[in-house]
């Protein structure tokens, strides 16, 4: 029934030193370990979990935002203004500064937390015999020689080697990727196999696996890393993900326009000491211009759409583990996608019923026809009372719509599956008396087995079996006989009577159709790469839309060498008995194919896939710490539609953050321009670094919220995946900033010019052209909105952080406008009513010869 296990993956090699294998059950002493060696051998091994990647302490946080260029130049600016004896203005830069360590300390403080408790939900609780008592503990206390008490329901806490175990099966799919059941058994021999998953009749439970039936006492013999799990958790190590392309783009701007700046800001400290004799009002002009051509946004706005495109992500039921995972949403040009609780629901219901030549299907929550009632009671009847065995819970539930009732009949005895007769045979007495009914259920030849079919009847069963397979189906045959009080030793000495077939399946989930059908229309391709069957992946593909024109299976794969695979990736997209090493092959094939891959999986044994992909996606409700750790993102609600809805964000999240750079980029031109002009003309200055510091500090970060919060493009998920190599800062998005950029920069200090030649007090003219500039700035942000629409196409599309934002910056000029300790900090004069109506005609003439330019641009900056 079970392929033999696979060995091929590092973790569960065959390691005699990490697992002996000589001791005999018999050697384990029946009360336990004692409380204090319990413990002793806790401070030995450490706690049952998996190493935790080390965090950063908050001095270290501090210590990374202090090094930042910007920061020191807000300290030196302030420690200027003390030595000036302007404290106000010193005491406000400093505060300026102190508030971005406090937000950068809350952000990571705040993501520690979510992953910590994400990984609390896993930790299991154990029953453990200790001192000869059962004791319930937290799964992170069991530790070796600690015999483990395991029921039907129960996550197995550790690698163990079992003692007793009473029609024990586990369900091992999260290391094996097989979703049957195995059975377990006792080994009398005094050597045993060596400990690896998968097979039936194997005396080893593993961590993280779940009992589907039975019972079963068990002594662990592996912990923590130590374990299977834990072995391939560090195996992860060896692979090697690629640093995000973003931040790498991002650094490199940061570097020459930091570079380009200090050499500015030498210049003119000199020159401005040569020329005009003041060599601290030299250094604070220097300050000044080195503030307003550093970007330092830069690095801040990618950090600000990170965490906020992580928080987007959340609501989604999405958590990120890797930023770098939302810029490469929108590169995606494959998605590997596992069966089994992505495409599909995760959970067994009976699909379609076969007795006396008639088949049906079963629809979930309708009965079945009267003439299957009987062949879904028995069918019940055979399944566990209490079942955490999908199949038996999928019996149970199509006999509590259309079975017979049953209630007050007594389970009297259990016949389980064996080797040779892969059936479950259970006898029920009925409260009224009479004869025992026996139920059994199972393979369909080991039900004809019971039957004493004839060699024409079994041929013809096993053609009705392999039509139902064809449909994707599991199928189990049924089977009832009566009996007296007196009951026999085996299942084969009653006589039973064949009552039909019923077939199992995975449904599909009822999104995945039309998330698959959005995936094709965003040039996106999915491939299923799953464990089962070649009939059942063939099945859910053609319900779910994708081509099942070929498949290949794992052995097919282990006979291709790696240029065949490449070429075999490139035009399969069914890929059917897929062991864990080969799920890594196909990632590789794939990327060496030139594709970005993300990836789903859940299991121990999807991590190295998960981590070499591109994007790896964990499944959050039934994913191991293992596959957490290696994945980029984990979905929270395991639905394939949440990947396409993640997608769609990270494509948003991009056209947004290259909206946000494009502003910063245009912003700084204007602001670097009237911070230089009246050093090479001689005119007086305009800004200290408190006026910069206002700039940089509010206006550009808030506003980089603005754009963080824009909707997405109407297009969004109509055009091709971005390519790798497409550059964030294109060449044309340069161009058009600094087009941008310099036509501000002309109307400001013609502004500023016409404004001095009219007599105006040097204050009342800052005041003129740093308000006329602020505001200049929100009409930037309308510009930059859409690369695409209009600002009246925009009208209507209300972004509640502009709003917000937009009122707070004119609130705040106001104020400072308003009270004389304002004006007398950034030396201000008073503006008038004709003044006002002169600034708005700036910002007015801004936005409407841009938007007008935009049309030329709109088809370059939209690629």
């Amino acid at each position: 029934m079970n392929d033999p296990p696979n060995t091929s993956y590092p973790g569960f090699q065959r390691n005699r030193g990490a697992f002996p294998v000589s001791v005999h059950p018999a050697q384990v002493n029946p009360r336990g370990l004692g409380a204090r060696e319990a413990a002793e051998q806790l401070l030995r091994d450490g706690p049952n979990e998996l190493p935790r990647a080390g965090r950063r302490s908050f001095f270290r946080i501090v210590w990374d935002i202090i090094s930042e260029p910007m920061f020191g130049m807000l300290l030196g600016a302030g420690l200027i203004y003390l030595l000036l004896g302007d404290r106000l203005e010193a005491i406000l830069l400093l505060a300026f500064a102190s508030l971005s360590v406090a937000i950068a300390v809350i952000q990571e403080e705040r993501s520690e937390r979510v992953l910590d408790a994400l990984r609390d939900l896993t930790s299991p609780r154990a029953l453990v015999i200790r001192d000869g008592e059962r004791v319930r503990i937290a799964g992170r206390e069991v530790v070796r020689s600690d015999l483990i008490v395991l029921s039907e329901g129960d996550r197995v806490p550790a690698d163990a080697v079992l003692i007793e175990a009473r029609e024990l099966q586990t369900d091992e799919s999260l290391l094996t990727g097989e979703s049957v059941p195995v059975r377990k058994r006792v080994s009398e021999a005094a050597v045993m196999p060596d400990m690896h998953p998968g097979g039936d009749d194997l005396p080893y439970v593993f961590s993280g696996t779940l009992v589907v039936r039975g019972q079963g006492l068990a002594e662990v013999r592996a912990t923590g890393p130590k374990s299977g799990i834990g072995r391939i958790g560090q195996a992860l190590g060896e692979i090697e993900t690629a640093p995000a392309n973003l931040s790498r783009q991002t650094a490199r701007i940061v570097r020459i326009s930091a570079a380009a700046g200090l050499v500015c800001c030498l210049l003119v400290v000199l020159l401005y000491g040569l020329f005009r004799g003041a060599w601290l009002d030299a250094l604070l002009a220097g300050i000044a211009l080195g503030m307003s051509m550093l970007p330092e946004e830069f690095p801040l706005v990618l950090t600000v759409f990170m965490v906020m495109g992580a928080w987007r992500l959340s609501r989604a039921r999405v958590l990120t583990r890797r930023a770098s995972a939302i810029e490469t949403l929108g590169e995606a040009t494959v998605l590997c996608t596992d069966k089994t609780g992505t495409l599909t629901e995760n959970h067994m219901s009976v699909a379609a019923l076969q007795a006396d030549g008639e088949m049906v299907p079963v629809v979930d929550g309708r009965p079945p026809p009267p003439a299957f009632r009987r062949l879904v009671t028995t069918a019940a009847l055979a399944s566990a009372p209490d079942a955490y065995d999908p199949m038996d819970q999928a019996f149970q539930a199509v006999a509590a719509t259309g079975g017979d009732d049953v209630a007050g009949w007594s389970l009297e005895r259990t016949y389980g599956l064996q080797p040779d007769l892969l059936a479950v045979t259970q006898v029920w007495r009925s409260s009224a008396g009479g004869k025992l009914r026996v139920a059994a259920k199972g393979a369909p030849e080991a039900i004809a087995q019971l039957c004493r079919l004839d060699p024409a009847a079994r041929d013809e069963l096993a053609r009705k079996a392999d039509r139902l397979a064809e449909a994707g189906m599991r199928v189990l045959a049924v089977a009832e006989a009566s009996a007296d009080a007196s009951l026999p030793e085996s299942p084969r000495e009653f006589t039973f009577h064949l009552l039909g077939l019923a077939g199992l399946a995975d449904p599909l989930r009822r999104s995945v159709p039309a998330a698959i059908a959005e995936c094709r229309a965003a040039g996106i391709r999915v491939v299923m790469v799953t464990g089962d069957y070649a009939l059942t992946a063939r099945a859910i593909a053609l319900q779910a839309g994708l081509d099942a024109g070929s498949v290949v299976d794992g052995p097919g794969i282990a006979r291709m060498g790696d240029d065949e695979l490449r070429q075999t990736v490139q035009r399969v997209d069914i890929f059917a008995r897929i062991v864990p090493a080969q799920k890594l092959r196909i990632v590789q094939a794939l990327k060496a194919s030139g594709q970005v891959v993300s990836m789903t999986g859940d299991g121990v044994n999807d991590a190295p896939s998960l981590k070499a992909a591109d994007i790896g996606i964990a499944m959050g409700g039934r994913g191991t710490d293992v596959a957490r750790e290696a994945a980029s993102l984990v979905l929270l609600d395991d639905d394939f539609g949440s990947i396409v809805r993640t997608i769609r964000l990270g494509r948003r999240i991009y056209d947004n953050l290259r909206k946000a750079m494009a502003y910063i980029i245009a912003v700084h031109v204007p602001i670097a321009g009237l911070a230089l002009l009246p050093l090479l003309t001689g005119l007086p200055l305009i800004f200290g670094p408190v006026h910069i510091a206002f700039l940089e500090m509010v206006i550009d970060p808030v506003c980089s919220m603005v754009f963080e919060a824009e909707k997405e493009e109407e297009n969004i998920m109509n055009r091709p995946p971005r390519p790798p190599e497409n550059l964030l800062f294109s060449p044309a998005l340069i161009a058009w900033s600094l087009l941008q950029g310099i036509f501000a920069f002309l109307v400001l200090a013609g502004l500023y010019v016409f404004a001095l030649r009219s007599g105006m007090p040097n204050d009342d003219v800052r005041a003129l052209t740093f308000v006329s500039l602020v505001l200049v700035d929100l009409g930037l942000v309308l510009v930059n909105r859409s690369f695409g629409a209009s600002l009246r196409d925009l009208i209507g599309q209300h972004n509640r952080a502009l709003m917000w934002i937009s009122g707070a910056t004119i609130a705040m000029l106001a104020l400072i406008l308003a009270l004389p300790l304002g004006r007398d900090l950034f030396r201000f004069g008073p503006l008038h009513g004709h003044d006002l109506l002169l600034v708005a005609a700036v910002v007015l003439t801004v936005v409407v010869v841009l938007e007008g330019l935009k049309g030329f641009w709109r088809m370059r900056l939209a690629r």
